[in-house]
């Protein structure tokens, strides 16, 4: 064999490659060969295909047996050659004088026999034409016509190949998706979610044992738009208004809804599905799944509702404690100054309390809820006869329950002390509050302007001060400077941004 022989893959997995078993019904081999043996005036034309022990006559002309030994073959030599072999008289050729098909049937005489070469240079055999009586050779013609004719065999072969290569790898990557999908299925039907699929239009085709188990439908009645109808009647429009969002964004979905369990109830359920990409970014299915969260929702209302009530009955005490206040005045008739000014910080925070407490959907206010803005707003809002008294401009931020007081006794007092004395004790007064961020801090800036001339900072510090002071310092772990000048107070407050709010899970 030639070293292109003994290279890998085995000679028997070339021609295997090949697909050559129906070649000759596939191709036409059968009329290349009769055309061949007529141009060429021979009675024999042969397609050998000569492999590790046989040659194989993919196509014949004149000849009954379909192969024969490779050691009498004459194509075993022809293939191995630079171009066309040519044997006159085989009886007095050294190589055939004593080969058995010349001494016996077919009684070769004349052998003529062209290459059949792969692409990359290894032998596959010859196309040839064989007389039973010797011959000086062909034609031109014939021989230019013998080398068309190999050229349209091994065209042919080449075709065959690239075609069998591609049956083979899509039967691979077909068993490969077969596999893959059927590992998908066990391990879905292992979830204790439902799990379901769709086309990218949308279209579900596919839902895990745990919905048919949850729902008690019949497997495939709720394959394409029949899903929708498994919801509350309420959830419905809903639900498709959400979906079909993000079929058309590629968002993903997220909802909760009522799912309709198998003893007819209805469950919380919440819904959730990601789509997946192709190279280009085109969505070519959608995943998802639905996990029952029915128990979780009904825990969560019941904490609502008791959080609600003890926020109820907090601003409750507050009332109670004023309505002391105000009893303990009546008896102390000079203490009502001093009273009034506690029952103001007692009143602010409750403003607080109620800005930043569980709300229902009733009891929501209708402006921001938990965010400073929010909270100044309403916390000024009794100083505000003109939109511009006090203007708020900067970024806003979000605050909890841990901020909210600090903060309300910290701007009660600011604003109490600017009705007293400062900006808001005159019509043309203003203040100004200003809120930026640093890389750890929130900053609020406060000043005022238009009031009554301030001639010298006060020489002793009041308790709203020290209120004030306590408030941002110590509950908070802030900084508070403040500047006294002609036109009005000027302070200054840096916050630490961990403390304005917990973070978000």
């Amino acid at each position: 064999m030639t070293s292109a022989e003994n290279s890998t893959p085995s000679r028997s997995a070339i021609l295997e490659a090949h697909d050559l078993e129906n070649a000759p019904e596939d191709v036409g081999f059968d009329e290349l060969t009769s055309f061949t043996a007529a141009l060429c005036q021979t009675p024999i034309c042969l397609v050998s295909i000569v492999g590790d022990t046989m040659q194989h006559f993919i196509a014949k002309q004149g000849l009954d047996v379909s192969g024969t030994p490779r050691e009498t073959s004459f194509c075993a030599h022809a293939m191995l050659g630079a171009g066309l072999m040519v044997v006159p008289d085989a009886t007095k050729d050294p190589r055939f004088a004593d080969n058995p098909l010349v001494t016996g049937e077919p009684m070769i005489r004349f052998y003529a026999g062209t290459p059949l070469v792969t692409d990359d240079g290894f032998p596959l055999g010859s196309l040839c034409v064989i007389d039973r009586v010797p011959r000086a050779g062909l034609t031109p013609l014939q021989e230019q016509g013998l080398r068309v004719m190999a050229a349209q065999v091994m065209t042919a072969m080449g075709f065959r190949k690239k075609t069998k290569i591609q049956r083979t790898n899509e039967a691979v990557a077909k068993q490969a998706l077969s596999e893959t999908e059927q590992k998908f299925r066990i391990l879905a039907d292992t979830m204790p979610q439902m799990v379901w699929s769709t086309l990218p239009d949308g279209h579900h085709d596919y839902y895990n044992a745990r919905w048919y188990e949850f729902t008690g439908v019949p497997e495939g009645s709720t394959d394409g738009e029949g899903w929708n109808g498994m919801f509350h009647p309420d959830d419905q429009d809903g639900a498709w208004e959400r979906w079909r969002h993000s079929l058309r964004t590629g968002e993903p979905y997220e909802i909760e809804y009522r799912l309709r369990a198998a003893d007819g109830g209805y469950r919380w359920t919440l819904g959730r599905a990601l789509p997946i990409r192709d190279a280009e970014g085109r969505i070519t299915r959608w995943f998802g799944t639905c996990t029952d969260i029915h128990e979780q929702k009904l825990l969560m209302e019941q904490r609502e509702m008791v959080s609600q009530e003890l926020s109820h009955r907090i601003k409750n005490i507050f009332s109670v404690i004023n309505g002391l206040i105000g009893l303990s005045t009546r008896v102390h008739p000079q203490m009502k100054g001093l009273a009034d000014e506690l029952r103001s910080r007692i009143m602010s925070l409750g403003k607080a309390h109620d800005f930043v407490r569980p709300h229902s959907a009733r009891s929501r206010p209708s402006a921001t809820q938990a965010t400073l803005k929010g909270l100044l707003d309403k916390l000024l809002s009794a100083y505000q006869s003109d939109p511009r008294r006090i203007l708020i401009t900067g970024r806003d931020c979000r605050i909890d329950d841990r901020a909210a007081t600090p903060l309300a006794l910290t701007f009660h007092e600011l604003a109490t002390n600017a009705a007293k004395y400062g900006a808001l004790s005159t019509l043309e007064g203003r203040v100004a509050i200003d809120i930026s961020e640093s890389a750890e801090d929130v900053v609020i800036g406060w000043s005022e302007s238009g009031g009554p001339t301030i001639d010298l900072a006060p020489s002793v510090e009041g308790f709203g001060s020290k209120l004030i002071e306590l408030s941002v310092s110590n509950q908070l772990g802030g900084r508070i400077s403040n500047t006294w000048k002609p036109g009005g107070l000027h302070v200054v407050a840096a916050i630490p941004k961990s403390s304005m709010s917990r973070p978000t899970p």
